[in-house]
């Protein structure tokens, strides 16, 4: 009866989006071919983000896309519909294609979207561009101006944004915060895709606790996750696990796109839970 009711509820939610020309294509995905596994549908109607600001009382796990829009279409629908979930667009993603890129996925995904910007100058206008296509977060490099620090999470901070540091290449992420006004809310530990395959080159979870102790960030691990880097990093205190969704044929660590991404992407969520 409950399912039936719901089910009622967005059929009409969608009949009226169809009348204004705006309709919400994981709406309708959920309505036709997701609603043949009921219980799922309901579930996640039930678990649909808020987009509250992150929190230290999750464990997250966010998954990017670096191809393109297409691959990102037909993947989208199968992933889990979680507050625990956040999806990238991926620095490649983004140059490709550009903040119409953003909205696309804004229009597929209802909950968090990290930016992946990267941004190195001009920090605070990168910021605004992003969150006005459906961007909830973006990052900026550890390595850029302190100014343009300050600046971009000031920016985040009054869009409603949560802003993050990427350390990519910055050898001492703790000297970084300190010297800025205020810190941002997470912290991104990355090992570079062209480091993966790199002997000895590891995500520095050393920084975990010399961070905490004195600021309260959020920590996240990227670069080469796997099932058994992502359980390593909550067991060294990350907060998000950045896992990479890879093109066949891609050298790099992650979910392939032509395996059950959405069966994966549940797995990771148990591994770090």
């Amino acid at each position: 009866m409950l399912r039936h009711i719901i089910r009622k509820q967005l059929e009409a939610a969608l009949a009226q989006q169809r009348a204004q020309g705006k309709v919400n294509p994981w709406l309708e995905t959920l309505l036709g071919e997701g609603w043949q596994a009921p219980q799922q549908a309901v579930e996640q109607i039930f678990t649909l983000p808020t987009r509250a600001r992150l929190s230290s009382d999750f464990r997250y796990l966010q998954l990017a896309f670096n191809e393109d829009w297409a691959q990102a279409r037909r993947l989208l629908p199968l992933i889990p519909v979680s507050e625990r979930v956040l999806v990238e667009a991926g620095t490649p993603y983004i140059k490709r294609e550009g903040l119409k890129g953003i909205q696309a996925i804004r229009n597929y995904w209802p909950g968090h979207i990290v930016a992946d910007l990267k941004a190195s100058d001009g920090g605070a206008e990168e910021a605004e561009m992003v969150h006005a296509v459906g961007a909830t977060a973006a990052t900026v490099l550890g390595s850029s101006p302190i100014e343009t620090l300050d600046r971009f999470i000031a920016a985040c901070d009054r869009l409603g944004m949560d802003s993050m540091i990427d350390m990519l290449g910055v050898s001492d992420p703790l000297r970084v915060v300190m010297q800025l006004k205020k810190p941002p809310k997470v912290i991104v530990l990355h090992r570079g895709r062209d480091e993966e395959s790199t002997r000895g080159k590891v995500i520095q979870y050393r920084h975990v606790n010399r961070l905490r102790s004195k600021f309260d960030v959020l920590i996240s691990a990227a670069g080469g996750v796997d099932l058994r880097e992502a359980r390593s990093a909550i067991f060294n205190g990350a907060n998000i696990v950045v896992v990479n969704i890879v093109s066949p044929g891609k050298p790099w660590e992650g979910i392939r796109a032509d395996a059950d991404v959405g069966a994966l992407a549940r797995e990771f969520l148990a591994t770090i839970e």
